[in-house]
């Protein structure tokens, strides 16, 4: 007896320290069990606290009462689908007869507290079916991201969910995308994981950083163009508007429709040619947007006209084209001049960090959700990276990036530098590089180099 209450102390006190510093460890090897447990035990006490349940039918009062039986209780969502996960639960339920999405989504917090579970949210799969994924752990607080990642082309993965599922920048449903920010609010990290991402795959990177190239220049063997200044700028995107007629005029001659060719082969932008006529895709970011739009003289205005103009330009017609616009700035809102709020509108995937107003808040999400402002603006400082990210559909999620140093984006652009597609357009602003690193250079004197 005495050795089995020491061997029940042992694990108490291994539970205990794995909760406390591996949270991650402490739900693989502990949370989930004990979670699923309580979960699947006290579902439909739960559910009928949170007034999720419906009164019993009329046929099944009816027959309780030809038959004398007790009158039959109210009943819960069916549990269609139970799975454990590395950061949760997921169930998938069956609503039944006047219940609504809406009502699983307005009782999460409620059952984020009765199951005792970190966060609770809600997606409906498909009429009358709605996937509630129950998080244990602030999966938040210490990024890891999952060992197996969609690896589909223009899909990189630059962040983590707080429901423990992995953010996508994806290209081809999302082109063009606003992320705002302000100093010290872990913007930069997000850009490079973006970078990161994109480096070992076929995508032409073209970059415009106005603060002297100290953000993006140090990556300068992945990028096919860079400007480090707002002149440089005007004439590079106005190079990518000549690429992109350019482009066009290859789709026309490739489209082909004649009564005899199928509807699937018949091209509208670039992923509808022949692979060996398909041109590179050209991801374009542009660090502070700000620095475009401002101007002190006559002079500095037309220059600045002419960078809106062809931004909103790209943003309209770039995307058939395969040019994608990646817009990052502290503000972005009608104060900066006519034009932007008309690139705005263009900008569907919308990421905000860390802000120090609401107005900022605002221009990323007022058009879309009041929550996800509401949201952005309650970010702590101390969690450097921590974002709400959406789309135009008013959907959003709460996502944080993993840590990634100047210096391992830096290795990872160098080992892809290879697959720098070196395009004629674009040839003026290619960066000059001096020299070619044979190897990585190590993230501290004494660690190895990492990918």
């Amino acid at each position: 007896m005495t050795a089995f209450m020491v061997a029940l102390v042992l694990v108490v006190a291994a539970a205990g320290l794995l909760r406390w510093r591996r949270p991650a460890w402490y739900w693989m090897t502990f949370g989930v069990t004990l979670a699923s447990l309580r979960v699947l035990v006290r579902y439909a006490s739960v559910m009928d606290a949170c007034g999720l349940t419906v009164p019993p039918s009329r046929w099944r009062l009816a027959l309780a009462r030809v038959t004398n039986r007790p009158v039959p209780e109210s009943r819960p969502p069916r549990i269609l689908r139970f799975r454990p996960t590395r950061t949760g639960l997921v169930l998938r339920l069956g609503l039944r007869p006047g219940q609504d999405a809406f009502d699983i989504a307005a009782a999460s917090d409620r059952l984020r507290h009765s199951f005792s579970i970190y966060g609770v949210t809600s997606r409906e799969v498909r009429s009358g079916v709605v996937e509630v994924r129950m998080t244990g752990y602030d999966v938040l607080k210490r990024v890891q991201m999952p060992a197996k990642l969609d690896t589909r082309p223009l899909r990189v993965p630059v962040a983590l969910r707080e429901d423990g599922s992995v953010h996508y920048r994806d290209y081809r449903a999302v082109p063009h995308a606003l992320t705002l920010g302000a100093t010290e609010s872990g913007k930069s990290v997000y850009q490079r994981n973006l970078v990161a991402g994109l480096a070992p795959m076929d995508v032409a990177l073209v970059g415009i950083d106005c603060k002297q190239g100290v953000e993006l220049f140090p990556l300068a063997r992945r990028f096919s163009a860079l400007a480090d200044n707002p002149d440089t700028a005007a004439e590079l995107l106005d190079a990518l508007v000549s690429r992109m007629e350019g482009v066009y005029q290859l789709i026309r001659a490739e489209q082909r429709i004649t009564a005899d060719v199928p509807d699937a082969e018949i091209a509208a932008d670039i992923w509808d040619l022949p692979e060996h006529l398909q041109p590179v895709p050209v991801v374009v970011l542009v660090d502070e947007v700000a620095e475009l739009a401002l101007f002190a003289s006559k002079d500095e205005e037309k220059r600045r006209d002419r960078i809106i103009t062809a931004l909103v330009r790209l943003a309209q017609l770039g995307r058939a084209a395969g040019i994608y616009l990646e817009i990052c700035g502290q503000r972005f809102g009608s104060e900066l001049g006519k034009g932007i709020t008309m690139l705005r509108a263009q900008l569907t995937g919308r990421t905000a960090h860390r802000v120090n107003d609401e107005t900022s808040a605002n221009m990323a999400f007022g058009d879309i959700s009041p929550d996800a402002v509401l949201a952005a603006i309650q970010i702590p400082a101390e969690l450097r990276g921590l974002a709400v990210a959406g789309d135009s559909t008013g959907g959003w999620h709460r996502i944080r990036a993993p840590h990634t140093s100047l210096r391992q984006a830096v290795n990872t652009c160098n080992r892809h530098a290879d697959r720098t597609p070196a395009l004629p357009e674009l040839a003026p602003f290619r960066p000059e590089l001096t020299g070619t690193p044979e190897a990585p250079v190590p993230l501290s004197k004494t660690a190895p180099a990492t990918a």
